[in-house]
């Protein structure tokens, strides 16, 4: 190698290194602004504006929420596509968006692996398969049961194809070899109510929507998707309770993680993800998150973060194909 050459690589190398230190340095120097593919009032939109207040005070910059709701987020989604990949635009994406919509809709125009920079995973929420209270079913083995003495005898609702919901349910069949009717609203809050009107009677509701409706007595429990049992559903079990081989693969229901555009700089990923993390370890938003909206929260690297993700989407497109569903548009 000749002198001209080598000092060429190493000065290309130095200004490699620079820029890194720099992006460091640097970042944040301005606002951060977080798109949300939510209304106001959700889960969603709860856990990115408390997510939003201690990322501002651990980078020590203003962080902005922008609510931009729409059918499978995305609005939001293709806002944070077209946005310069500098760190300063993100978004807050739920685990339909990711890991769910991809497998079973055609045409959403972005790949969840490629399209995106995958900062870290928030947190996870449990949900609960819930019945009515006129199933004659106190538990998931009665459940099993009734189900396969009474083929397509019972509905089952959802807040819309393709949601968390609808995935479980599938999931469930699957794994159980029951088979029910799907019958699909446009929210938790509607398909709670049909659930409790007898219209339907059977939802896998996230636990945000199902403690207290079960709670008061208004829907029955049969079983959490976390392994163990929680402490705020003492008498409903977990996945380890109920004793029936695959169901392990309900955990997690869904989940909320950080997201930018593809082709950020891997030094201002590893900066928000550390902020990530050392927010998920501060005892008033593990509190926060566990007692009032049932999400565990979860500390991740971008790598162990895309790892989760590929598991996911394969395990749905498992799913998607044992039930026979076709690409929607």
């Amino acid at each position: 190698m000749s002198i001209k050459t080598f000092t060429r690589k190493w000065l290309c190398g130095v200004v490699v290194m620079l820029s890194m230190t720099a992006h460091a340095d640097t970042f944040p120097s301005k606002p951060i602004t977080i798109y949300i593919g939510f209304g106001p009032g959700g889960a969603t939109d709860t856990v990115a504006r408390l997510y939003a207040q201690k990322l501002s005070q651990v980078l020590n910059t203003p962080v902005i929420i922008e609510n931009r709701p729409g059918a499978n987020q995305l609005p939001a989604i293709r806002s944070l596509q077209s946005a310069q990949p500098d760190g300063y635009t993100l978004l807050i994406a739920g685990g339909s968006a990711l890991t769910e919509a991809p497998v079973i809709r055609a045409g959403l125009g972005y790949d969840p692996l490629k399209d995106f920079s995958l900062i870290g995973n928030i947190g996870s929420q449990p949900c609960v398969l819930t019945v009515g209270n006129s199933v004659p079913a106190n538990s998931v083995a009665e459940l099993i049961a009734y189900a396969k003495a009474h083929p397509d005898s019972l509905n089952y609702s959802s807040a819309g194809v393709g949601t968390a919901g609808h995935l479980e349910s599938l999931y469930f069949q699957h794994v159980t070899g029951t088979k029910m009717t799907h019958i699909p609203f446009k929210s938790d809050a509607e398909t709670s109510r049909e659930l409790m009107a007898g219209t339907v009677q059977l939802d896998v509701l996230t636990a945000q929507f199902a403690v207290p409706l079960i709670k008061s007595g208004k829907l029955k429990g049969l079983m959490i998707t976390t392994q163990q049992q929680q402490s705020y559903l003492p008498n409903v079990p977990g996945v380890d309770g109920v004793n029936v081989k695959g169901l392990e693969g309900l955990d997690p229901c869904t989940f909320y993680s950080l997201l930018g555009p593809v082709g950020m700089p891997a030094d201002v990923v590893a900066r928000l993800n550390d902020a990530l993390n050392k927010i998920a370890a501060m005892p008033d938003v593990a509190s926060r998150m566990r007692d009032s909206l049932f999400i565990e929260p979860v500390q991740s690297t971008p790598a162990s973060f895309r790892q989760f993700v590929v598991k996911e989407l394969a395990k749905w497109r498992e799913v998607a194909k044992a039930a026979n569903l076709k690409l929607l548009q």
